[in-house]
């Protein structure tokens, strides 16, 4: 039983990742370009970096309160 929930978890994780990313993929595609972002060396350091650096404030809230509890 336990295997089955766990599988079923891990499916519907996949599914929901794969719906996200597909949707993010068809914004950039579409969306994006409706935007008028001039293409400098700041802009995209700031799309480059900008998901590192949140996920790294994610992962270091995340710490902070596992480590208090």
């Amino acid at each position: 039983m336990y295997c089955r929930t766990y599988m079923e978890n891990q499916l519907s994780f996949i599914l929901k990742l794969l719906i996200i990313s597909a949707l993010i993929s068809i914004s950039i595609k579409y969306v994006a370009p409706m935007w008028p972002i001039p293409a400098t060396v700041t802009n995209a350091l700031i799309l480059v970096l900008s998901p590192t650096i949140i996920l790294a404030i994610a992962l270091f809230w995340r710490f902070q309160t596992q480590k208090q509890s």
